[in-house]
Parts: structure tokens; C-alpha cells; sequence
């Protein structure tokens, strides 16, 4: 099967299952962002990989992220519009504005419960990353959404998103197991 099948596929799935679809290359791409993260940016040898912490990373993608993401756009077309670039500027503010900061808070909050933290040890990782986080976001995603909201059809805005994502996934992963690192180095020393 080519592209163009493959492409056909994945097509047809996204107008008759789209929160599954969306879901699906989510939780995808997050278990990239990680694997980039863990081999890339932390030089963990890919035969030292942490499956876990990437099984972790991909089920919040999968369970939370791509279906949120999904519904939210929904929302945003439904009350907003479609097309124009009033209904993008429009969609960008409602966008950064309530929806960003919410599901970051979320996902550093899931992150932290995954790895098996109590409440005051969640609380502790919002503080340590939460707003270095938002406010790294807002040097990329409003750009990223303006580009979408106005050029990308509904079905394909998550999947724009997702494409940006790996690599926003990959600074969250390495982010959000930074403290971890500089732990375990601690210990070596």
C-alpha cells in the first residue's frame, strides 16, 4: 500500500471514529516526544529506554490529551465559526487563554500521578514546572494556532497540532523528568 492508501485510510477513519483517530496519533506522538526526549536530549542508549515512563507519557495523550484536544476544537467551531480570520484571532485567544493553561495543568498533574507522586508531590511539581511551561507555550503555540485555526480544516487541526507537538512533547518529557535527572546524577557523584 502507497501513501496515497495509506492516506485514504486514515481518511476514512478520521470522519467515521475522529475521537478514536485523534486519540490514536496522539498517544502516538507523546511516546515519540518521550523516546526523543530519553535518547536525544537525555543520551539514554535506546536499549535503556524507560518503557514505562513512554508507556505513561503516550496513555495521557491517548486517554486525555487527543480526545480533549478534539471535543475543545468541536467546541470552538460550534460557538466561533469555521473560517475568516476574525474566527482564527478569536479561536487563537479562547485557545491560549482558557484552554492552554487548563490541559498543561492537567498534563503535568497526570504526569506527576503516573509516576506514582502523592498530592504534596503533585503540588511540588506544579510549582516547579507549571509556569515555566505556560509561558514557554506561549512562544509557540499561538503562532502555531493561528496557522491552524485559519488554513486547516476541523478534521486535520489536531493532527497539525500533534505534528508541532513531538517536538513540544519532547521539551515536556525532558522538562518534566528533569528533577529526576539531576537526582539520579547526584547520586552517581
Amino acid at each position: 500500500m502507497g501513501p496515497r492508501g495509506f492516506f485514504k485510510i486514515y481518511q476514512d477513519l478520521l470522519v467515521r471514529r475522529p475521537y478514536f483517530v485523534q486519540a490514536v496519533q496522539t498517544g502516538v506522538l507523546m511516546a515519540a516526544g518521550d523516546v526523543i526526549s530519553q535518547s536525544a536530549v537525555e543520551k539514554t542508549p535506546l536499549t535503556s529506554i524507560d518503557v514505562a515512563r513512554t508507556l505513561r507519557f503516550s496513555s495521557i495523550g491517548f486517554f486525555v490529551v487527543g480526545p480533549v484536544m478534539r471535543f475543545w476544537y468541536g467546541i470552538l467551531a460550534k460557538h466561533i465559526g469555521r473560517t475568516g480570520k476574525t474566527v482564527a484571532l478569536k479561536k487563537v485567544f479562547f485557545d491560549q487563554v482558557f484552554f492552554a493553561p487548563c490541559i498543561l495543568c492537567v498534563i503535568l498533574i497526570a504526569i506527576a500521578v503516573l509516576k506514582g507522586k502523592n498530592v504534596e508531590a503533585v503540588k511540588e511539581e506544579l510549582k516547579l514546572n507549571y509556569l515555566d511551561v505556560l509561558i514557554t507555550s506561549y512562544t509557540i503555540w499561538p503562532f502555531v494556532q493561528i496557522f491552524n485555526f485559519y488554513f486547516v480544516p476541523l478534521h486535520y487541526q489536531v493532527l497539525l497540532v500533534q505534528t508541532v507537538a513531538l517536538f513540544w512533547n519532547t521539551y515536556l518529557s525532558w522538562k518534566t523528568q528533569r528533577k529526576r535527572m539531576l537526582e539520579k546524577i547526584k547520586k552517581l557523584e
